[in-house]
């Protein structure tokens, strides 16, 4: 099944006087239950791609399947509806609220989404989830009391609290050393892996593409090539 589908999408941006093409005439199909990265050079489209899948922009032509539905003609409401319940985000500069410890940073979406769960179904889900992060010890710290690699941590069981369907990472381990990076690639491995997860990750790490099942390579707004491992190897 596909966790996503584009049809003949095209997206510009207005520069000055002068309109930029981001994506053109791009048909794509991305797999569930898989670690897909998409990989090209700075400005080569691969963001402007990931915001489109998820739902934070909206192409000038085309169709988009996410999860089996068309969010491509929904409305703003929709749409941010969509977001909260469906999808999961992790990004480069890691986004947590500052003022808000690691375990409100990972429960904030079940609210912002209006999962009924009783305070303790949603107390107990963010342990689960920091547990499995490796940072249960570290619930009442705020993002500033915590490094790099901690914070990328939260921000990966904060995308993983409300079971999305589909995990969007951008660049995760562009602000991370080397080493961290590989911790965290590593993790975000094993969670899509245990939780049989579709996660589709921006990125031009050498270390993330080595972890891909599937590499998708963006260059001047067009998809130039798609690299799919097989069943096999992707169970293995």
């Amino acid at each position: 099944m596909n966790a996503v589908k584009l049809e003949a999408i095209e997206k510009s941006y207005p520069m000055g006087a002068v309109k930029v093409t981001a994506l053109q005439d791009v048909n794509l199909e991305i797999r569930g239950g898989r670690l897909t990265v998409i990989s090209g050079a700075s400005g080569s489209g691969k963001s402007t791609l990931l915001n489109l899948i998820g739902c934070v922009d909206r192409p000038d032509r085309g169709r988009i399947f996410v999860a089996g539905e068309e969010v491509s003609q929904l409305s703003d409401d929709a749409l941010s509806d969509f977001r909260a319940r469906r999808l999961g985000f992790v990004f480069q500069n890691f986004n947590l609220l500052p003022v808000l410890t690691a375990h409100e940073n990972v429960e904030y979406p079940l609210l912002l989404a209006g999962i009924r769960l009783t305070d303790a179904q949603r107390a107990e889900r963010v342990r689960e989830l920091l547990d499995a992060v490796g940072l249960a010890d570290k619930a009442g710290h705020r993002p500033g009391q915590l490094s790099g690699g901690q914070r990328q941590r939260v921000a990966i069981a904060r995308a993983l609290i409300a079971s999305p369907q589909l995990v969007l990472a951008d660049e995760p381990t562009a602000n991370l050393d080397s080493k961290t990076g590989e911790a965290i690639i590593g993790l975000m491995r094993r969670l899509q892996r245990e939780r049989r997860a579709s996660f589709v990750i921006s990125s031009h790490d050498p270390q993330v593409l080595a972890e891909g099942d599937d590499v998708i390579k963006i260059a001047d707004g067009r998809v130039v090539s798609v690299s799919r491992a097989s069943a096999a190897e992707v169970v293995a």
